[in-house]
C-alpha cells in the first residue's frame, strides 16, 4: 500500500518534534547554543566553541561547558557582531565559505566588516549572514568524541537545505 506524499512529510514533521530535546544547559551566561540537543551523551547541548583549549582562531561545535570559557559568546545587535566574551576583542567571522569543516573563524572585532556581520531571526531561531540571508549557520550532521565531550563542526549552508534542529539557535541571555 502506498501512501500519499503528504502522509509522509507529516509523519517525519511529527517524529522531528517529538523526538526533539532541549539541551539541560549548564554554562554560565552568556552562551549561543543550538536549540536541540542531537545526540550530546550529557544533554549539555551544543555551543560555538573554539577549536581545541584556549584561544584558536578556528570555531566548531562542542558540548556546552559547565565552567563556560571559550563556549561563552553573545550577539552584538548594535553591531550584528558575535563576540567571544573569553576573548572580548575577537569576534566570529566567515573567513572561509567554501571550507566544509572550518568555515567560521576567530578574529579581531571589526565592526565595518561585513564577514563579521551576522543576522538572528527570533521566529526562526537562525543565524544568517547579513549579507545573505538564505545561508545559515548550522552544525555539522557527524558528531564526534572531544574528550569528555563532544564536537561538531560549525558549518554555513543554504537554510533550505539544512535540518531544522541544526540551525536553530538560542541564547541564554534572550
Amino acid at each position: 500500500m502506498k501512501y500519499p506524499a503528504f502522509l509522509a512529510l507529516s509523519f517525519a514533521f511529527l517524529v522531528a518534534n517529538v523526538f526533539a530535546s532541549e539541551p539541560d544547559l549548564k554554562a554560565p551566561n552568556p552562551v549561543i547554543y543550538l536549540s536541540d540537543n542531537l545526540d550530546e551523551n550529557q544533554n549539555l547541548g551544543w555551543c560555538i566553541d573554539t577549536v581545541g583549549r584556549g584561544y584558536n582562531d578556528q570555531l566548531h561545535a562542542h558540548s556546552c561547558k559547565p565552567q563556560g570559557g571559550d563556549v561563552q559568546f553573545k550577539f552584538l545587535a548594535g553591531t550584528s557582531q558575535i563576540q567571544s566574551v573569553e576573548y572580548p576583542e575577537k569576534c566570529v567571522a566567515l573567513v572561509d565559505e567554501s571550507s566544509e569543516k572550518l568555515p567560521f573563524g576567530l578574529v579581531d572585532c571589526d565592526a565595518a566588516s561585513t564577514s563579521q556581520m551576522f543576522t538572528y531571526h527570533a521566529d526562526t531561531l537562525k543565524i544568517t549572514l547579513a549579507s545573505d540571508t538564505e545561508k545559515c549557520m548550522a552544525v555539522g550532521a557527524q558528531s564526534r568524541s572531544a574528550g569528555p565531550f563532544m564536537s561538531r563542526d560549525l558549518i554555513i549552508g543554504n537554510c533550505a537545505d539544512l535540518p531544522k534542529t541544526h540551525i536553530q539557535w538560542r541564547s541564554n541571555i534572550d
